[in-house]
């Protein structure tokens, strides 16, 4: 804890979120604009958490093998760069679904082997893990914002460059950043298939990849949703920005509200908390004051979420077995989840509507909720 690389890792963690900050909420609209049908972007939005499903696994096995998680994210955030470049020629369907293919299977690498950083940097105080974190909250409010204005006032094709510029600023600041030693830990002879065949271990990852699943309508169409009711690029960021912002309270709040909670506790109330949220957005889109609180369960929704889950996987995989603990969490979770949570989307918005494809994202985070009830106990 005492030589934690903090201010380099913040760096890290600010553009890369940065990065989701300018994609997530405008990259669907700029496949809008370039005349995708809305299951084509459900398709292409998906495409991060597609990958995230089988990249991971190699990532985490090339990271385990030679112990160098850094060195992995660092090669492969350069290659993602620069297969992103190929947007800039990319405008038909098939184009833009192969580069953003392409891109996010490498791209893939960075995040997991940042966080393993952070908690092997962390030790045993991984209730401070918020500390640092809290810059990629603050990265992705900077860049909705500002993005958010921009394309208020500029063409939507601008966010390929800013973009772009996100891209490089991770990948020169990964290289400041130091590695961690990896610690041998005593159950380091468990292997990975008698971890997952644990009940509490299935029951989280089934969970979690719910939640993922309700988050997919979440980062595909909202930003449509609201633009459809008359809100301007601007308001949308701002919405957005709040979610983080509140975000960015329960990081600082975390270690106090650990040691009130239990994991467990934290866990299932931010999967009630997200269905409330999904209900919201479905029913109530035109009423801002109730926009307004859902955005600030984004709190819950993703911050303590994914503070407890993160503390789970950490609990569940040690030593040598953490990368590849983190590589099927995120699978599993992120990435099946997210993938099917953007195909969901993008066919019940087509068929359905909003109102029936964010009821559904509400549904799917109460049976998590109840997974979670019934399926981790306490002592896990």
């Amino acid at each position: 804890m005492q030589q934690l690389p903090y201010w380099r890792l913040a760096g890290v963690y600010f553009f890369y979120f940065a990065y989701l900050g300018a994609f997530a909420p405008y990259f669907s609209l700029y496949l809008s604009s370039l005349g995708i049908a809305a299951a084509g972007i459900g398709a292409i939005m998906s495409l991060p958490q597609l990958v995230r499903i089988f990249a991971p696994h190699l990532w985490g096995w090339l990271a385990d093998r030679g112990g160098h998680r850094l060195r992995v994210a660092r090669v492969c955030t350069l290659i993602g760069t620069a297969m992103y470049c190929g947007l800039f020629a990319a405008s038909g369907f098939e184009a833009l679904y192969a580069v953003v293919l392409l891109m996010s299977f490498f791209l893939s690498a960075t995040l997991p082997q940042v966080e393993l950083t952070t908690l092997s940097h962390l030790g045993e105080h991984t209730a401070q893990y918020g500390r640092v974190r809290v810059w990629g909250s603050i990265g992705f409010i900077a860049a909705v914002l500002a993005v958010g204005y921009a394309l208020d006032v500029l063409n939507i094709g601008v966010l390929l460059w800013i973009m772009l510029g996100i891209l490089a600023g991770i990948a020169v600041l990964l290289f400041l950043v130091p590695e961690a030693p990896v610690t041998a830990h005593t159950h380091d002879h468990s292997s990975i298939a008698d971890i997952i065949r644990q009940p509490p271990v299935i029951a989280l990852i089934v969970a979690c990849a719910l939640m993922a699943v309700a988050h997919g309508p979440y980062y595909t169409f909202y930003s449509i949703r609201l633009v459809d009711y008359g809100y301007t690029k601007g308001a949308v960021g701002w919405l957005w920005s709040l979610g983080v912002i509140c975000e960015i309270a329960i990081f600082f709040w975390m270690a106090q509200l650990f040691r009130a909670f239990s994991l467990r506790q934290v866990l299932i109330a931010s999967f009630a908390l997200a269905a409330i949220r999904f209900a919201i957005i479905a029913g109530c889109a035109d009423n801002l004051v109730l926009l307004l609180l859902a955005q600030t369960l984004h709190a819950a929704t993703f911050g303590s979420f994914h503070a407890a889950a993160l503390g789970y996987i950490h609990r569940f995989f040690k030593g040598r077995n953490q990368a590849r603990g983190q590589a099927i969490y995120t699978s599993l979770t992120f990435g099946l989840g997210g993938t099917l949570g953007g195909l969901y989307a993008g066919y019940a918005w087509e068929r359905f509507g909003a109102v029936f494809t964010f009821a559904g994202a509400a549904l799917c985070a109460f049976a998590g909720m109840l997974i979670l009830w019934r399926g981790l106990p306490e002592s896990s």
